[in-house]
């Protein structure tokens, strides 16, 4: 006999909702963001009315857990120190080196947030599809490679954008610069670092949705992705109002620069705290 039917849901080349018949009957809906967050997938029993959720084995939970409010921390204090460091540059309470170590205590939070963000899409539980309704989890790993699981380029898209924030920040102690060097060296790291957020928060979106757009009130996850989308919008405003103009010396909009990035911050924040409520 051939595999049992499979019904396949997601965006693009991307799988974010699988749908198969058990081997002994009854059904199974695997989902990426639930499974990876949560530990959990969809199970109908023969003969059962409704579905019931399967859970990974005890170790696969434990690990998600960690992980889990791991990155939600580093999310929490990196988007607080953000907001601190924007609100000094915004209210002239220190000199442009105090708001610089600020972001950079921040942005190694954001680059732990990334990177253990990553860790919890290479280490989750893997589905059988075709198989028993349940999940397996396999032997923990630093790193995996998988840029067809929408769910691995999103966080490995977002640790990119932290890493080339870290650039943004480590030139911004540079001192003597020329307009010209501050857009090269400063700006355009920032500008890429939001776009690549911006792609990540996208990619997210596409994964929660199966790649319709949606609205979906009671997903505590669908919040989640909408407010760090949020912050990474709030992030690109700020960043493009921080070009400094040639001519002038003076960048576009300071004010819109610093709170931008105030807001921006919060928001992550915010999604940090959600996420701590998202877990197995």
């Amino acid at each position: 006999m051939g595999q049992p039917e499979q019904r396949a849901e997601g965006a693009g080349p991307f799988t974010t909702r699988l749908t198969w018949h058990l081997p002994g009957g009854g059904t199974a809906v695997w989902e990426s963001r639930l499974a990876r967050r949560r530990g959990v997938m969809a199970v109908r029993p023969p003969g059962a009315p409704t579905s019931r959720h399967t859970s990974a084995d005890e170790i696969g939970l434990r690990r998600l857990r960690r992980l889990n409010a791991t990155a939600a921390i580093a999310f929490i204090v990196g988007g607080a120190l953000f907001a601190a460091g924007a609100g000094v540059a915004q209210v002239g309470s220190g000199d442009a080196t105090t708001s610089a170590s600020i972001y950079f205590a921040g942005g190694l939070f954001f680059n732990t947030g990334g990177y253990v963000s990553l860790l919890q899409v290479v280490n989750a539980p893997r589905h059988v599809p075709g198989g028993e309704g349940r999940l397996v989890t396999h032997g923990w790993r630093w790193w995996s490679y998988e840029p067809g699981r929408v769910d691995w380029l999103s966080t490995f898209v977002l640790f990119a954008g932290t890493l080339v924030f870290g650039v943004n920040l480590l030139d911004s102690f540079l001192h003597g610069l020329s307009v010209r060097q501050m857009n090269r060296l400063i700006w355009t790291p920032d500008v890429i670092g939001c776009v690549l957020f911006l792609i990540s928060g996208h990619l997210a979106f596409a994964e929660i949705c199966h790649g319709r757009i949606c609205f979906r009130r009671r997903s505590l996850g669908w919040w989640i992705v909408a407010v760090n989308q949020l912050g990474s919008v709030l992030f690109m405003i700020s960043a493009l109002a921080a070009y400094t103009r040639p001519a002038t010396g003076s960048l576009i909009n300071a004010d819109i620069a610093n709170w931008g990035t105030f807001s921006g911050a919060l928001c992550f924040s915010v999604g940090g705290f959600l996420q701590l409520r998202e877990r197995p």
